[in-house]
Formats: structure tokens, sequence, C-alpha cells
């Protein structure tokens, strides 16, 4: 039998965030190249969901809110030890920032730069990361772009580009490699959160040479990162955006 570098067969994988949108599909896409998942997320209903769809056996939900210490800590013992690591859970909402408070900011940066970063530093600090393995930051190209009404959402993602790379030097010597994917916009029940919130999201997405995203667009780069086949790559940010970000028009 050949040797398939994008396999994940005998890898184990944490996913956060995977009871909904990017999260979810990546624990599922995951599970479908041959992953053991762990699959995490705050609402235990539409995890179970998420389980339901999984391919294989031996996958295990942990219902956890990553904000909270004791909550990651339950979740890092239940974890075991694992090859990789998708840090897909967070927030979004649209505040300009004339009106932005402290506490909109805290809210923010706790749950999409904190939690992330502090899950990461536990799993690490428990040799619960396999030599080898990798952990993957969905970050937002927001992170690089800076969209109107996201001023701590966009910081919030940018701050885990520079974690990310600093990660990465400290991780190096046992070949765990680190990087970041920046989704544009993809079809997940937070991008339609930010639609009826009054974000003008048509005009953004018709932008884009390839048009609106997927989950699934985004979960094939994950598995990429996941896999032997990116074993040289580390300290990276991964743009998937259909194009967007880098418009242009020579008519």
């Amino acid at each position: 039998m050949s040797f398939d570098p994008f396999s994940l067969s005998g890898k184990r994988v944490l996913v956060t965030g995977a009871s909904s949108g990017i999260g979810r599909q990546i624990a599922i896409s995951c599970s479908g190249m041959g992953a053991v998942v762990v699959a995490t997320g705050r609402n235990a209903a539409r995890l179970d969901e998420t389980m339901g769809r999984l391919h294989g056996d031996g996958h295990i939900a942990v219902a956890a809110d990553l904000t909270d210490a004791a909550q990651r800590k339950t979740l890092v013992a239940a974890a075991g030890k694992v090859d990789g690591i998708v840090l897909a859970a967070g927030m979004s909402r649209l505040v300009p920032f004339r009106m932005t408070s402290e506490k909109h900011l805290d809210e923010t940066f706790r749950n999409n730069t904190f939690a992330p970063l502090l899950l990461t530093q536990a799993m690490v600090a428990a040799r619960q990361l396999s030599a080898g393995g990798s952990i993957v930051f969905i970050a937002s190209i927001g992170s690089h772009v800076g969209p109107v009404a996201s001023t701590a959402y966009a910081a919030s993602k940018a701050a885990l580009l520079g974690a990310m790379r600093s990660i990465a030097q400290e991780v190096g010597g046992k070949a765990i490699r680190a990087n970041c994917i920046a989704p544009g916009y993809v079809r997940t029940p937070m991008l339609e959160g930010l639609g009826q919130a009054g974000g003008q999201l048509d005009a953004l997405v018709e932008l884009a040479p390839l048009g609106l995203g997927e989950p699934e667009d985004v979960a094939n780069a994950a598995v990429f990162y996941l896999s032997d086949a990116s074993r040289w790559i580390t300290r990276t940010y991964f743009v998937v955006d259909g194009g967007l970000t880098i418009p242009m028009s020579i008519y």
C-alpha cells in the first residue's frame, strides 16, 4: 500500500469549536481522513449532533467553556495525548469603534485569544502534544484587512499570528509545528449572524473571484496542516478567502 501524506490515520486530534460552523466541519473532515477526534464546544446538544456526523469509532466529546480555567483543565485531562490541535472556537460581534467598550474588548479577547492560547499552553506543558504534532489556530482575514466595526475582533485574531510564530519557535525542537489559517467569508451560523446585524456581506462576497466559501474549504486546509504533508511547514499564515483580500480590476 502506498503512503498517503494527507491521511490522518493513526492520529488523534483535538478540535475546539466543534459544535458548529468551521469547527464542526473540521472535526467531521478529520474523522473522514482517519483521525480519532476529541471534539469540544460549549453547547452539549450541538456537540452531540457533531458526534453523530463523525466517521469511524473512538471519538469523544467534552462540553467545555474554554474561557473557564477549571473547564480547560478538565478538557486537557480528557483529551489525553494528541497529534494535533485545531483551535476554531471563537466569537464575532459588529461594534463600531466609537461604541467599543472595555467589556466588549475583554469578552472578545477572552474568547478569541486568551482561551486558545491558554489551552495550547496547558496541552504543551502537560506534554500531551506528540512529537511531530501540529497546532492550528483559526484566525481570520479580519486580522490583516480590518473590517469596519470589527476593531476588537480584528485585533484578537491578529494577536494569534504573533503568538503562533513565537509558539512555533519554542515547540519546534520536538518537530511540533504551529500555523494559522485565515478564512474569508464562509457560510456558517456566525456569518449569518453578522449579516443580520447589519454587515454588508453581499457586497463583500462579490469582491471574491471564487465567491462565498464553505466550511469544507477551511477544513481541507486544516487537514493539510495536521497531516504529514505539511511536516516542513511552520510559522505560516494561510489565507483561504476565495481571493477576496487582493481585489483588482483591470477593466
